[in-house]
């Protein structure tokens, strides 16, 4: 079974697994519930297909079509390539094979123009000695104002678009310190929720009642939710270390990768980088990664637009993006030291008004 070869490392004392919730699990066996979807999500974007490419609509249990067979079947294949080319390690996944499309690439392709082919050059290691860690970081709380604006403000109410596929639909962001946020969507019928009370995240709609995020899902909500994060950084993250620099937008950037800490389970923070332009020390970009049982989906936020709020410098546009979708929100307005209770961020506990 997969989930012996994989590893039950995703697993946690009490919690249901795949076959005590949805019907007819067979490769996935033993995996949390949880982590279900996320891995069927995982398969989507590696063959670049919808889940009715697998599943019969309706009826996801049934086994009536050969590509949902087929899938076990490979499930169980990078499972054991894994388990005895590269002892356990999850080197190969769906995607090393499909990159995005429904049949894998097996033959090499021919030459479209008389030009001689262009191959990427591997990346060159970073020059001597180039800033440590604490010196990026450093230059970062810098950027943003200094510690010391930054704690002058304790709470901020953003208002603007989120925007969708062209389409702009009015949000607001209320962040408070330390790490309290909630996103309200305006949208014609109702509003939709995303909020981290401060020790878990929740999700609502008008008239649903609001559900709690899982062991999953929760590290990044939280992630996103500290309002001090250039200060935080180096406690959140203690495994963080300089990466190779790299180009976004044409421009140099530092780089950060922060390993999960020590002991945490994947119910804890998960492994991020964060990119730092070389000029101005500001946060462009940062990627992080949920472990699935297939392999890692990766969520890519990039920042832009900086501009001063009270004397701190904070991204008035950012753009995050999955491999199944991507949305942008542009702040219009910013209220600093807005008063707000913490009750605002608590998770209703029946159906959202």
């Amino acid at each position: 079974m997969f989930a012996a070869i994989a590893g039950l490392a995703f697993g946690q004392a009490g919690q249901k697994t795949a076959e005590q919730v949805y019907k007819n699990i067979v490769e996935l066996k033993g995996t949390p519930a949880e982590q279900l979807i996320p891995a069927m999500q995982f398969i989507s974007a590696s063959l670049g297909v919808e889940c009715s490419f697998c599943h019969v609509q309706g009826h996801f249990d049934a086994d009536d079509k050969r590509p949902k067979k087929t899938a076990r079947e490979m499930m169980a294949m990078t499972a054991m390539i894994n388990k005895d080319a590269f002892k356990g390690r999850q080197e190969v996944t769906c995607y090393s094979c499909h990159n995005g499309h429904e049949h894998p690439t097996s033959v090499p392709p021919v030459l479209d123009s008389d030009a001689m082919p262009h191959h990427e050059a591997p990346a060159a290691a970073p020059s001597a000695p180039g800033p440590a860690a604490d010196d990026i970081l450093a230059k970062y709380v810098s950027a943003v104002g200094g510690a010391e604006a930054m704690k002058k403000i304790t709470s901020r109410v953003e208002k603007g678009n989120i925007i969708v596929g062209g389409r702009e639909t009015p949000i607001e962001v209320i962040t408070k310190a330390p790490n309290r946020r909630i996103s309200i969507t305006h949208m014609g019928n109702g509003e939709s929720i995303t909020a981290f009370d401060g020790t878990v995240g929740w999700m609502g709609s008008t008239g649903r009642p609001a559900r709690e995020m899982s062991a999953a899902e929760t590290p990044a909500a939280g992630l996103d939710a500290e309002f001090y994060l250039p200060l935080r950084i180096k406690e959140i993250f203690p495994q963080l270390r300089r990466g190779r620099p790299e180009e976004i937008n044409g421009e140099m950037c530092e780089t950060l990768i922060a390993g999960t800490p020590s002991g945490s389970s994947q119910g804890g923070r998960a492994p991020v980088r964060f990119y730092f332009d070389q000029k101005t020390g500001l946060l462009v970009r940062e990627v992080r990664y949920t472990q699935t049982p297939l392999g890692r989906n990766p969520t890519q936020i990039d920042y832009a637009d900086y501009r001063d709020a009270d004397g701190v410098k904070i991204p008035y546009r950012w753009t995050l993006a999955r491999p199944n979708g991507r949305f942008t929100i542009q702040i219009s307005s910013v209220q600093s030291n807005a008063p707000v209770e913490d009750s605002r961020f608590a998770r209703p506990s029946g159906e959202v008004k």
